[in-house]
């Protein structure tokens, strides 16, 4: 005889259409959280439960600790009471022991009621929504549960769906107990079980009744391209025949129209047409406006104002080519996907005349159509003023004067968009050249970075904490990176955040004050005469000549100076250039860059370039520059901060070739006619 927990459980299976092995968890669970709940057992401890399924006997499990001293017996046991049940535990070991209550059935079911059904609502949840995500985009049976104006709640088995107000079928009306047939548009999991969501008005509703009502649709034989449909009014679908000999429209209509007839009861009465598809555009569109019979169709694709399609039809088919409130139109422009323009043929005749009349260019493109104007003027007439239907010939010659008119508006069109296309075309080649060659130059502006500027970090040529910190959060961290920014130009470092005209030039001019290596002389560099030589340049100049002979360099040529006594100090001409010569100084910076001519007995005048370093030699060639002699001598004795003394006009720097040494001496001026003489 089986219990009464079996009888149960057996029952909440086949009530709940759930599988017995979800049950017997949800079971097991809410008999765990009942033990729990009577007992106080720690949230820490390990419990199991079991069930026979046979009998429907429950029991607890609960694990212990193997322990010498036990002090809590309901997480603790003795190593002997353990070795009973399990051989071979020792001390540490956690062992599973069977505890459970006297009558524990009966408090299970008093304590765990909620937990199992609980349980089971969860378990009949997920059910519902594995069962009904597969009935998405399917047709499901209802019945109206309530109605109000926002949806209408449909009983689905167990479980509820609902058909929001946009779904509906306009000027369909439903009552409670109906059984109707919906769409399932969408199926949402939430708390509350499957959030159901139906439709009756989507086209796709349209599509599943013709699959079950034309088994050749069912089995592919007939295809469906298109569905253009206005829920409770009318609908235009489109099929192909995917076999030879099959008949698609026919198949579709039925014998006597029974299974389309079949389908318009299920949907309310909504006129459904069954329309040929054809791939071309032309003859799809002509089908589309049926039961209207159209004249010409020309198509005319603009890439801005999209596909138009011009119709022209009788003037007794144009309302009918319509439809009331423009529906048929607007049906075969979904269809088709196209942009339609119905026009009568006696408006469209009107129209191409008087484009003959108004334009000369018109008549000499129309070709031999121009023959068929005074029939297609005539016919006119007759129509306009006398009220004559036109015949067949009549249409023909209309037609042909319509197409030819349009056709010569709409090549124009298509030429002036190949015109503009190729502009275009053009425009973006020439921007394209134009990037490329950008940045080939930056590639080779970028070649010519010197690689000791990638060792040179930002921190280290002396920009402010402002212009650093923005460089730095836009990765830049060495002299390197911040030449290929600059090799783009000025913009390569003003689009950077933070970076503003005031730290461009901060920038540039902390590039320009340093130094990454010794520049190559040029072939300009060595033809040119400077018009002035520093002080450092001449020490160079006169090291580079005291290495080598005097006859590896090619002499200058320099105006004869006044003869003088030995030892006099002699000036040299502005004009004449600065010969090399031997003198005892020290190196020339990196950035002279003249070769040694050949050693001269004139003395040459020497000038400091502005912004050079301010060394030792500098120092003496500046002395007897300043207002006040003793006032710079003290600054140069004191440290302190020299200032740029004011240059004097035309106040010579005399060096003198000392024919006892052998060399170019520089003589210090003492006094305004003193000559301190070299040591």
């Amino acid at each position: 005889m089986k219990s009464e927990f079996l009888t149960a459980f057996n029952q909440i299976c086949a009530e709940r259409n759930l599988p017995s092995d979800v049950v017997l968890e949800a079971v097991k669970t809410a008999l765990v959280s009942a033990y729990r709940r009577n007992t106080g057992a720690p949230a820490v401890q390990h419990i199991e439960a079991e069930i026979d399924p046979e009998k429907g006997d429950a029991r607890i499990f609960v694990e212990r600790e193997v322990v010498d001293d036990v002090s809590d017996a309901q997480v603790e046991i003795s190593l002997d009471q353990a070795a009973a049940l399990k051989p071979g535990a020792e001390l540490g070991d956690q062992v599973m022991v069977e505890n459970t209550p006297k009558d524990f059935g009966r408090i299970a079911a008093q304590t765990a009621r909620q937990v199992i059904l609980q349980r089971i609502r969860e378990a009949e949840r997920d059910a519902q929504f594995a069962h009904y995500i597969e009935q998405e985009g399917e047709l499901v049976y209802g019945t109206v549960q309530s109605v109000n104006p926002q949806y209408v709640t449909l009983r689905l088995g167990r479980t509820e769906a609902m058909m929001p107000r946009k779904e509906q079928v306009p000027g369909e009306r439903y009552f409670l107990h109906d059984r109707i047939r919906a769409y399932v548009l969408e199926v949402r999991k939430t708390t509350r079980g499957p959030r159901i969501i139906v439709s009756r008005s989507h086209r796709k509703m349209l599509r599943r009744l013709l699959e079950l009502e034309v088994p050749e649709i069912a089995s592919g034989a007939v295809e469906i391209k298109a569905i253009a449909r206005e829920a409770g009014s009318r609908s235009k679908v489109a099929v192909v025949a995917r076999q030879e000999g099959v008949d698609p429209v026919g198949a579709c209509v039925g014998m006597r129209g029974m299974r389309i007839q079949s389908i318009v009861k299920e949907m309310g009465g909504e006129k459904v047409d069954i329309i040929e598809w054809s791939p071309d555009s032309v003859t799809f569109i002509a089908k589309s406006l049926s039961p209207a019979r159209v004249l010409s169709v020309q198509m005319d694709e603009d890439p801005v104002n999209g596909k138009t399609a011009s119709v022209v039809v009788p003037d007794d088919q144009l309302s009918l080519a319509i439809g009331r409130a423009g529906q048929n139109a607007r049906l075969a422009a979904k269809l088709t996907g196209w942009r339609i323009d119905i026009q009568g043929v006696t408006e469209a005749t009107e129209w191409a005349l008087e484009r003959v009349n108004d334009d000369p260019d018109v008549l000499p493109a129309l070709g031999t159509v121009a023959e068929r104007l005074p029939l297609a003027a005539a016919a006119l007439r007759h129509a306009t003023e006398e009220h004559y239907p036109y015949n067949a010939e009549e249409l023909v010659a209309l037609r042909e004067v319509i197409e030819a008119v349009r056709g010569y508006y709409i090549s124009i069109r298509s030429a002036e968009r190949a015109r503009m296309a190729a502009e275009e075309a053009a425009r973006r080649a020439a921007l394209d050249e134009a990037r490329a060659a950008r940045e080939a130059e930056i590639s080779e502006a970028r070649a010519l970075i010197p690689s000791p500027a990638f060792d040179v970090l930002l921190e280290e040529i002396g920009l402010s904490g402002r212009v650093y910190g923005h460089l730095s959060r836009s990765g830049i961290e060495n002299v390197g990176q911040l030449m290929e920014h600059l090799a783009e130009g000025d913009e390569g470092l003003l689009k950077l955040d933070g970076i503003g005209p005031k730290a461009l030039a901060e920038v540039k001019e902390a590039l320009g004050q340093l130094e990454l290596a010794e520049p190559e002389p040029t072939e300009e560099a060595v033809g040119e005469e400077p018009e002035t030589v520093t002080v450092e340049a001449l020490a160079e100049l006169a090291a580079v000549v005291g290495e080598g002979p005097a006859e590896e360099v090619e002499p200058v040529e320099v105006a004869a100076p006044p003869a003088t006594e030995v030892g006099e100090p002699v000036e040299l001409a502005e004009e004449v250039a600065p010969a090399a010569v031997e003198a005892e100084a020290e190196p020339a910076p990196p950035e002279v860059v003249a070769e040694a001519p050949a050693v001269v007995d004139e003395p040459v005048e020497a000038e400091q370039e502005p912004g050079e370093p301010w060394t030792e030699d500098v120092q003496e060639a500046w002395d007897g520059d300043f207002e006040d002699e003793e006032e710079g001598l003290r600054q140069l004795e004191d440290g302190q901060e020299r200032k740029k003394p004011k240059r004097r006009k035309k106040r010579p720097r005399v060096m003198l070739y000392d024919e006892d040494l052998g060399e170019v001496v520089a003589l210090r001026r003492r006094g305004l006619a003193e000559w301190e003489e070299p040591e």
